[in-house]
């Protein structure tokens, strides 16, 4: 029970990926047909990949890198995660979008995301290192992304609030991360200190959970008319 205990309190945001999922299974007849009836599979790989990620870090049987010195690193999970993650957001916009020019420049910047990872492996080791820089421009593309949804969003009638709306929520949480998250793994990595001083590990998790949050919020306020 103590172990139990002590896993939980200094790795809450396992369990809380754990808890978001359920809540997102618990409302999907809210929005199973909706671009984001996909959204319990990725909740659920999140959670995994937060899980496995733990045990590579402190359990040796789970590592995945072949240097002994580095046995704890678990970082070409992550890179594969992020990947993964941009793709499926991109797609969700590029389904939510009206008008066909914004389609297309989802579509091109999704083009260039790839891009920047596949260059990033030249000059980083997916395993020993997070592709950041190609995370910062996979950020970008998506917050332009959510962009032109918000543009769309304002100039059309819709009877129903905001707070009924899933895809408003999910924005709004995808925004404020993307909007903080490339820059503090820059720092990481570029200015390690800076990440030690200020305890920037600790920034990152309150963004993450408020990300999360607001998924949260979102599936379970969510009216299935007011999808959009």
């Amino acid at each position: 029970m103590d172990a139990i205990l002590t896993f939980i309190t200094e790795h809450y945001i396992i369990p809380f990926y754990l808890i978001v999922w359920l809540v997102s299974v618990a409302c999907y007849r809210t929005y199973f047909d909706t671009p984001l009836k996909y959204y319990p599979m990725y909740l659920m790989y999140t959670f995994l990949t937060e899980l496995l990620g733990y045990f590579i870090k402190f359990h040796e049987e789970f590592q995945v890198v072949s240097n002994n010195k580095y046995n704890w690193y678990n970082v070409i999970i992550y890179n594969i995660y992020s990947v993964i993650t941009f793709l499926f957001f991109y797609y969700v916009y590029w389904q939510v979008l009206h008008k066909e020019v914004h389609k297309k420049w989802v579509k091109i910047g999704a083009g260039i995301s790839l891009l920047s990872y596949a260059i990033s492996l030249f000059f980083q080791d997916p395993f020993y290192s997070n592709l950041y820089y190609a995370d910062l421009v996979a950020s970008m593309v998506l917050l332009f992304s959510i962009w032109l949804y918000y543009k769309e969003k304002k100039i059309e009638f819709n009877p129903y609030p905001k707070k009924h709306n899933l895809m408003f929520w999910t924005s709004l949480g995808l925004a404020v991360f993307h909007s903080i998250f490339p820059f503090l793994i820059i720092i990481g990595y570029e200015a390690p200190k800076i990440w030690v001083n200020y305890n920037l590990r600790s920034v990152l998790w309150v963004f993450i959970l408020f990300m999360y949050g607001t998924f949260m919020i979102g599936v379970m306020v969510h009216k299935r008319k007011a999808f959009r």
